[in-house]
């Protein structure tokens, strides 16, 4: 399973270490500065997650860990099941798209995201402008049961409450001036996939009341129009 996995065909691993084949390490994890959650599982005999970086043919990967203890009758680890799956939304080594690093803070970061990603209950990204909140709302997508349906970004900076109002909701034909034909809003385009509210912060204070109904119920009433629109998306 291993090698399907990670391409090491022909490389001989039966009865190595799990430090010596994944790492290239001369030493355990825990001595070379990884985490290692073998040990963390056999002292704590519950399971354990993490991420690594695991030297294959295709270069250094980020792989998603997880290790659960078996016990015996008299609570002794007597073996360990382990599930490693790489994960595609990070990388490494530098590229021009996608998420790139290796740092420990980056590795916290991306597991959370990845502990997060099968949920379907909203995520908030918190972080200075610039820093990186919609690649990381891109890889939690990529990363999710959703990720063949829309990812649908709203940027909430520079918007008047009127103008958010008609992009996020849409609108009817006949609403304002202007207004000649329907026009389906941002968040019932994002229906079966992830609506990504950029900056909300910055979203209007009369705005934000109408924006807590469409948060909690997913319902939301189009410009000029009697009817209530539900649209099934997960917010970040």
């Amino acid at each position: 399973a291993y090698q399907r996995q990670f391409g090491v065909e022909g490389t001989p691993h039966v009865g190595e270490k799990c430090y010596r084949v994944s790492h290239q390490f001369a030493v355990p994890c825990d001595q070379a500065g990884e985490h290692c959650p073998m040990r963390k599982a056999h002292d704590t005999r519950l399971p354990e997650r993490l991420l690594h970086i695991h030297h294959t043919p295709r270069g250094p990967e980020h792989v998603d860990v997880e290790l659960r203890p078996i016990l015996d009758d008299g609570g002794e680890v007597i073996a360990y099941v382990e599930r490693l799956s790489s994960v595609a939304v990070a990388s490494v080594q530098p590229q021009q798209h996608g998420l790139v690093g290796r740092s420990a803070a980056f590795k916290d970061v991306l597991g959370a995201l990845q502990r997060a990603a099968p949920a379907q209950i909203p995520v908030l990204l918190q972080g200075e402008s610039g820093t990186g909140k919609e690649l990381f709302a891109r890889a939690l997508h990529a990363s999710s049961a959703r990720s063949a349906g829309p990812l649908v970004v709203v940027d909430c900076t520079g918007l008047t409450e009127t103008l958010l109002e008609s992009e996020l909701f849409g609108y009817e034909k006949g609403a304002f001036t202007g207004a000649l034909q329907r026009k389906t809003g941002l968040a019932e385009a994002a229906h079966g996939g992830t609506l990504f509210l950029d900056e909300i912060g910055e979203v209007p204070l009369a705005m934000q009341v109408k924006l807590l109904r469409l948060i909690e119920s997913g319902s939301f009433r189009p410009v000029g129009s009697l009817r209530t629109v539900h649209s099934d998306f997960r917010l970040v």
